[in-house]
């Protein structure tokens, strides 16, 4: 492999048309000095200024979405390393005046804060664990979801930038040193720093193969595998000459980084560092029908965007599932069927949620619920056959009805579970899901955890993200503690969820590579592990 390319220094900032002609169209990373020492914000935000004041006046009340992770300093993008909390950022600010004043971060940190965090941080060292990641000032979509649009006034969008559609701003802040994993992103950005201090470590796409990148159908395809601190170089032998082919950036107060998608990089960041991002997507992106999903050559054929036939269609198919066309029976006739077997008690005043669904809706809850008893009871019988020495034929049998019951199904059509969930509009889903947990909240954990398929997982994903689109941020964040307060281990039920998600993404690359390439099975490519 040839030397990295050099990263370009600027220290007068170039215009829209040079930065297009001359940078970006190379896909080079470039630095720009002093790029934005003009902003208000360099001055009304330092710390040692008065910073942190002027944000807690101008946005203490807002709640932000924090990461927090135990593995500190070191912050992994995969959502099974970290937990995303909402905080009040009076709480963050209150965190980081607290690192001014005891650089040590000795004991009774957390204590000190813990009435400004109201309860919402589980670990004990949680300020040091704390990162506010992508935190936006500016998205194109969704402004419901704009947390700190308020400092927006603060900043202005780089001259190099005037001709460029923005994805999003965000704010990136730590009051403890930091490190992000090693990553790449499918868009171009703009790192600009406001006050601290950050390192950033780049690698070109090209040394792909010595990154090790996370599988193309996972959540956190985008990262890399490996751990720099103490990487294991019989698990990762190309690892090895990696750091011959990376550059460093010291990037201080009014510095900017231009990062071109597709480039890996690390960022550490000091104490207190305080920076703004801008993304937007490339030309090459920009034509792309489904930005995310072709990135990640995750279109397929098992599981596409409906038309409106489809959709009646398949309506008229989820009521002849539900009982052939007639109504599945009353609320009252559901709750007698499904009291006994679900052994949370309700609490009062409940019950009542039951007969605020439409009948679509109360019709999916109906067998929604009869699977995941049927399946139960399925288990139940398999449990006392066990203790009886049950035959070979009594096991086949169960064997059969378990593959039925869509342990590993890939299709829509052969998944009950999934063509319920695909049938119903996402706030009837909410419903839904409402009733299950406030009603039967035993049934929709074992739905959850055990009868949720691969293509189920991506529905349920896809319904969540579609709801997520259609609902504030407070109504979201109301709905998911309900919706995993049900589970005695949350982790266990994103997990679920999670891990049917990729399984299904595999099964699409896989069909990808046979139907494009000719290739059976990703084992059969040479090098590719």
């Amino acid at each position: 492999m040839e030397s990295s390319p050099r990263i370009i220094v600027l220290e007068e900032l170039p215009s829209a048309a040079e930065f297009a002609s001359r940078i970006e169209s190379t896909n080079l990373p470039a630095v720009f000095k002093g790029c934005v020492k003009n902003w208000k914000a360099l001055s009304k935000w330092n710390p040692a200024n008065g910073g942190l004041d002027y944000f807690q006046e101008r946005v203490g009340s807002c709640v932000v979405e924090a990461m927090l992770s135990k593995s500190a300093p070191v912050f992994y993008g995969d959502l099974r390393s970290h937990e995303r909390v909402p905080l009040p950022f009076s709480a963050f600010i209150g965190f980081c005046k607290q690192r001014m004043r005891n650089k040590d971060d000795g004991p009774g940190v957390s204590s000190e804060l813990e009435d400004s965090t109201n309860g919402c941080l589980p670990y004990d060292d949680a300020p040091q664990q704390i990162y506010l990641a992508q935190v936006p000032i500016m998205r194109i979509e969704g402004e419901d979801k704009v947390q700190l649009e308020a400092l927006r006034e603060d900043i202005c969008t780089p001259l190099l930038l005037e001709e460029k559609v923005l994805a999003s701003v965000n704010l990136w802040m730590n009051c403890a040193q930091a490190r992000s994993s090693t990553h790449y992103d499918p868009h171009h950005n703009l790192l600009c720093l406001v006050a601290g201090c950050k390192q950033v470590v780049l690698w070109p796409p090209s040394t792909s193969p010595m990154l090790y990148p996370m599988p193309i159908h996972g959540e956190a395809s985008n990262h890399s595998a490996l751990s720099l601190e103490n990487p294991d170089f019989s698990v990762y032998p190309r690892a090895k000459c990696l750091m011959d082919y990376s550059q460093k950036v010291i990037l201080c107060a009014g510095d900017a980084l231009f990062i071109p998608e597709g480039w890996f990089h690390q960022v550490d960041s000091d104490d207190l560092t305080i920076a703004v991002n801008f993304w937007w997507q490339s030309s090459v992106m920009s034509n792309m029908s489904e930005h995310m999903d072709a990135y990640y050559l995750r279109r397929n054929e098992v599981l596409h965007k409906a038309s409106s036939t489809e959709k009646q269609n398949m309506m008229r198919q989820t009521h002849e599932l539900l009982g052939n066309g007639e109504a599945a029976g009353s609320t009252i006739e559901l709750d007698h069927a499904c009291v006994e077997k679900d052994v949370k008690e309700k609490e009062p005043g409940q019950k009542a949620m039951l007969h605020q669904l439409e009948p679509l809706a109360i019709q999916a809850l109906h067998v929604l619920v009869s699977l995941v008893h049927d399946r139960i009871s399925i288990a139940d019988r398999g449990e006392l056959m066990h203790s009886a020495s049950r035959t070979v034929s009594d096991a086949s049998v169960e064997v059969e009805h378990k593959k039925t019951m869509t342990t590993n199904s890939f299709s829509l059509e052969d998944d009950p579970v999934a063509k319920i969930l695909s049938a119903l509009e996402p706030c009837a889903l909410q419903n839904v899901f409402l009733a299950m947990a406030h009603n039967f909240p035993r049934t929709l954990e074992g739905l959850i955890l055990h009868l949720l398929s691969p293509v189920a997982a991506e529905v349920l994903t896809r319904k969540f993200d579609e709801l997520d689109r259609l609902i504030t941020e407070d109504e979201r964040n109301k709905f998911y503690q309900v919706f995993y307060g049900v589970f005695d281990d949350q982790f266990a039920a994103m997990d679920a969820i999670l891990n049917g998600k990729e399984s299904f993404a595999l099964q699409a690359f896989k069909n990808v590579l046979e139907k494009y390439l000719g290739v059976n099975s990703v084992g059969s490519i040479p090098g590719i592990r």
